[in-house]
């Protein structure tokens, strides 16, 4: 089949026009991966006739203002808590008739951590929880007789234990599970091959890494914070300091933009020979911080952007002690870095500089109050967690769909600002080549 184009969306693939009149579930609709889903499947009317996007609350007004009116028309809200019974959720499911061919699944909850611990320590409680949703949903598509061909379900890099240690590199879907400590996305698999064999059904996983795309609900949205701090800075006149050392400054790192990962989903749910398969989602596109810097600092009209900091006694280096890790050798790694986001996020002069920004731009987000726990991820993908995804695997299959990262935070960014989250750019996206 021949390739496409669809906006800075390149070389993705062609269907069959045979293939038409497609209905699917869409679940966490709300949620970065699952609103971006919807609106890759949404592009192509003759192809999805309807979306049912499934979670508690239906997707804020100004997400869906950025949908056509025809994708809009094709879209239908089901009310749907997945930590309620099967019962319940399958009663909302006939109460609304929905069928569906494909079910791609996308909801997640994140428990709070004790005080003072990093986002993912309670490590039981987010299997307990995430598994229950999963559980409880596929017993309501049984009770409510939904039956799709096949069942998609993303997990993440998480599921080769980046987020515990040092681990293999690039990321293979053949690689083992670390079994270091409990992880939500392994029972979660586990469901899924159950069901999917019980029923007869195909499934894939997917599996990207930092996710780029504008929701409201940012709270797990790495590279907003990024874009917040570089706002300030430039409102305050001042350099766009880098917190990281000259390693997490040349390191390369991999992102994977939710529309290009939904693109992927369509493919892998419609590929016959894809059936039971994981893929990696990458946009296959490295971006180190210190291409990513220059361009931040450009695009919010920042004074200048700073370089890592080389002077060795002015780091902090946390220690997190002997532990196992994924790679099952080479001790653990160190965390060093000048300052972190989240002190900076603290101080009441770049909080100001925000709500100066806000009434100047009639903004109605403001990241800097609660606890601050979006700037946690904003600190790991600055200055500790550096990896890539192999994309072989997908590629072997015959995906070849690409996006250059740097225009697509560019166009993340830009929705960040239609959706009132972000202040307009100043400066253009320029592809990285």
């Amino acid at each position: 089949m021949a390739l496409q184009n669809k906006g800075i969306y390149r070389n993705l693939p062609s269907f069959s026009p045979d293939i038409k009149g497609l209905t699917a579930i869409v679940t966490g609709a709300n949620g970065i991966s699952g609103f971006h889903t919807m609106r890759a499947l949404l592009g192509s009317p003759e192809r999805w006739k309807k979306v049912w996007a499934a979670s508690r609350r239906p997707p804020p007004k100004e997400m869906m203002a950025l949908l056509t009116e025809d994708q809009r028309s094709r879209v239908e809200h089901v009310a749907c808590d997945f930590l309620s019974s099967g019962e319940e959720i399958a009663k909302q499911l006939k109460d609304k008739n929905v069928t569906a061919d494909y079910v791609f699944f996308y909801s997640y909850a994140q428990p709070k951590p004790e005080p003072g611990k990093p986002a993912w320590s309670n490590a039981q409680e987010l299997v307990d929880t995430n598994t229950a949703l999963l559980r409880n949903f596929l017993e309501g598509l049984d009770k409510a007789g939904v039956v799709p061909k096949r069942f998609c379900l993303q997990t993440g890099a998480k599921n080769y234990g980046v987020h515990i240690g040092r681990a293999r590199t690039p990321f293979v879907e053949s690689d083992p599970r670390p079994g270091i400590e409990p992880n939500f996305y392994y029972p979660q698999e586990d469901l899924l091959y159950e069901y999917c064999k019980r029923n007869s059904i195909g499934w894939n996983i997917i599996c990207p890494a930092w996710i780029i795309g504008a929701v409201n609900n940012a709270a797990m949205n790495a590279l907003h914070p990024l874009a917040v701090y570089a706002a300030v800075k430039a409102h305050q006149g001042k350099v766009l300091d880098f917190p990281g050392d000259i390693n997490a400054w040349l390191g390369v790192t991999e992102h994977s933009t939710a529309t290009l990962t939904g693109y992927l989903s369509e493919w892998a749910v419609l590929e016959d020979k894809c059936k039971n398969q994981k893929f990696n989602a990458s946009d296959t596109c490295a971006l180190p911080n210190n291409r990513l810097w220059p361009e931040l600092a450009r695009w919010f009209g920042c004074k200048d952007y700073g370089k890592p900091e080389l002077d060795e006694s002015k780091f902090t280096v946390v220690d997190p002690g002997d532990k196992p890790t994924p790679l099952g050798y080479g001790g653990t790694q160190k965390s060093r870095f000048s300052f972190t986001l989240g002190h900076w996020a603290a101080q009441e002069e770049n909080h100001k500089a925000w709500k100066e920004i806000m009434q100047k731009h009639n903004l109605t987000d403001d990241p800097f109050e609660g606890d601050l726990e979006g700037w946690q991820f904003a600190d790991a993908a600055a200055w500790a967690m550096s990896f890539a995804l192999s994309m072989n695997k997908a590629m072997n299959f015959g995906w070849t769909g690409h996006v250059d990262t740097l225009e697509s935070l560019h166009l993340a960014y830009s929705e960040f600002s239609k959706i009132g989250m972000l202040p307009p750019m100043v400066g253009e996206a320029k592809q990285l080549i």
